[in-house]
């Protein structure tokens, strides 16, 4: 890869070739599956809110399956605690000295599943890994592998015993979707395969870590115009304003959607960000990061319905030819 041109193809054929294999575990699921790669070459993390048996844990599980790297699964439950995520200190009584044995936060991909179990101080715990890619414990400071990627999952009806995740700790996200229910060719393929008990056994390593690293790189050089620049910049002026907004788009999740764009554009063999981009990434990105106002909750208006109206409300720029 010598030339700009090349290295954008060749990122689009890999993009391509990991969202097929997954497509092996997760079926009829292409768009989530290309969101979550998306997630993951911008690294950055993901937030999955769905009805149990959607396939939440295939998604997360088919992913690291693709990669050629390490990867765990942290079932949160109400007694988990911090260190049980980020590891603990111990002092060794032949060597007398203090040795630290890290916990599953120190892998590549970690799933955290049913991260709302969990009480807040756990929680917490994975604020500083999220968004600096190091753990501190008993103040020496550890990093965590490049790359890293939390795919955390949670269930949006039984909330019985659960913890609510803060609005800090949203924001680490720079995902949120749902999978949902497979559509009616999906189902009865997944049925007439029952006999397969794991189909994240299905999917085959096809790319090394180090790769999803030149990838990022790639997708950083990506060109984004200053119209598109200024139509994010408009969109999070909107939000503040908007009716039912109580917290509009801060900067932090203005630099998330252009972080995603240039992936997305990337993946489709583009070296440059077009609006389309921008209106087709607005709902993962941006709706986790919208609080509404105590009469829009209570009038049940939703979150969607609001980004729909940013779109609507803020111009499309055209872009010079």
């Amino acid at each position: 890869m010598t030339s700009g041109t090349e290295r954008v193809e060749w990122f689009g054929d890999t993009f391509e070739a990991m969202t097929q294999n997954i497509e092996r575990a997760v079926l009829g699921k292409r768009n989530v599956i290309r969101l979550t790669l998306a997630c993951l070459v911008s690294e950055g993390h993901l937030l999955i809110e769905d009805f149990p048996g959607t396939g939440k844990t295939m998604l997360a599980r088919a992913l690291a399956a693709t990669l050629e790297g390490s990867h765990a699964r942290i079932q949160f439950t109400p007694d988990l605690l911090p260190s049980d995520v980020t590891g603990v200190t111990v002092y060794e009584q032949q060597k007398g000295t203090f040795t630290f044995h890290p916990g599953p936060i120190f892998h590549a991909i970690v799933l955290a599943d049913e991260i709302n179990r969990a009480s807040p101080k756990t929680q917490s715990a994975l604020l500083e890994v999220m968004e600096e890619g190091h753990v501190t414990v008993d103040g020496i400071t550890h990093d965590v592998p490049r790359p890293f990627m939390v795919i955390a999952t949670q269930n949006p009806i039984e909330q019985a015993g659960t913890y609510r995740l803060p609005e800090a700790q949203l924001d680490r996200f720079l995902m949120k979707t749902s999978v949902g229910y497979p559509d009616a060719a999906a189902t009865e393929e997944l049925l007439m395969n029952s006999q397969v008990r794991d189909r994240a056994s299905l999917v085959e390593p096809i790319l090394k870590t180090e790769l999803v690293t030149e990838m990022s790189r790639i997708a950083d050089a990506v060109y984004v115009d200053r119209a598109v620049i200024s139509y994010v910049r408009q969109l999070a002026e909107a939000s503040r304003e908007a009716e039912h907004v109580r917290l509009g788009i801060s900067a932090r999740g203005c630099l998330a959607l252009i972080r995603v764009t240039k992936t997305w554009a990337a993946a489709a063999g583009r070296a440059h960000v077009v609006p389309e981009d921008v209106a087709e990434l607005a709902h993962p990105v941006l709706s986790h990061r919208l609080i509404l106002d105590g009469e829009a909750q209570y009038r049940g208006v939703a979150i969607e319905t609001v980004v729909d109206d940013l779109l609507d409300r803020v111009p499309v720029p055209a872009l010079r030819a």
